[in-house]
């Protein structure tokens, strides 16, 4: 029967340096305001990567040096930045997250454990209760994942099965690449086309027949101003679907601002409609966002 095995003179052992949830100097202080890094890339699982039979030698089998996967603390995860930063490091190394029956849901290799446990706690927070952290001192990309790997086939081999969140395809717990974002709609098929309706009925349809327009300096994905790219960003934050016209746009919107500041009474853009009334512009959706109003606006 093949094994799968890793002689340890060519491939010395990470040095795994366990981190203790009561020792805040153990944890540098991480700011969530800073862009981190995603996990590092796992490599793929399959169950018939792992084999095991008592005849390998014992000093062919990688085995951590300073903990292992059971004999590390599980330690509860935190529900505020503070807490993070003192039991949670900025540093390298491997870490398992565990759901609220302590059963283990995955296990990932991170330059900055406490943001990705972090980033996990916002995306899954129902499966990330709990956690073990092993921090590597030598972190290359050999080390990691050798500590990542000495986890796994502990796991595996205690359990015989491999952490949901690492199996072939569960994209849960990887960051996926943004989607592609929606194109912006245009009134007319061109500014030399003679239209049959008045600008202004297409602007009443377009209103009525989609939940929530934005009329915009610019597109989606690329405003031309500070306070149509501020709507997009708190639109894009609430995850609604909506539909946005640029008002510039003078090839496929001709004559679209002086129209719209008639139809809507509103002299400024951008413009934000919800089930074909006006809400207002940036001040007005800035202000309802920071009382917590606009999840029920967009329910109605």
């Amino acid at each position: 029967m093949a094994t799968n095995t890793i002689n340890l003179s060519l491939s010395p052992v990470p040095s795994l340096r366990l981190l203790s949830p009561y020792s805040p100097q153990n944890a540098p202080s991480l700011s969530f305001y800073s862009h981190f890094r995603p996990p590092i890339q796992l490599p793929s699982i399959s169950h018939n990567t792992y084999k095991y039979t008592t005849a390998t030698p014992r000093s062919l089998v990688i085995v951590t040096a300073v903990k292992t996967l059971s004999d590390t603390e599980l330690v509860a995860v935190p529900l505020t930045a503070e807490e993070f930063n003192s039991k949670f490091p900025s540093e390298t190394g491997v870490y398992a997250v565990y759901d609220k029956n302590d059963e283990l849901q995955f296990v990932g290799i991170s330059r900055n454990i406490g943001a990705s446990v972090f980033s996990h706690l916002k995306s899954v927070p129902e499966l990330c209760c709990s956690v073990k952290v092993g921090v590597v001192d030598d972190p290359d990309r050999t080390a990691l994942t050798q500590a990542w790997k000495s986890w796994m086939e502990e796991h595996i081999q205690a359990t015989g099965k491999i952490p949901p969140g690492n199996e072939s395809g569960n994209n849960t717990w990887v960051r996926q690449p943004p989607k592609k974002k929606k194109p912006d709609l245009r009134l007319t098929p061109g500014r030399n086309v003679q239209l049959t309706v008045p600008l202004e009925e297409l602007i009443d349809k377009l209103v009525k027949e989609n939940k929530v327009v934005a009329f915009i300096k610019g597109s989606r994905s690329a405003p031309m101003c500070g306070f149509s790219q501020k709507v997009i960003g708190i639109l894009e934050s609430q995850g609604v679907d909506y539909e946005s016209i640029d008002v510039l746009d003078e090839e496929y919107n001709n004559g679209l601002r002086e129209t719209l500041k008639k139809y809507s009474n509103w002299p400024t853009f951008p413009q934000i409609f919800v089930n074909g009334e006006l809400v207002g512009g940036c001040d007005i959706l800035s202000s309802m966002y920071e009382k917590g109003e606009l999840a029920s606006l967009f329910k109605k």
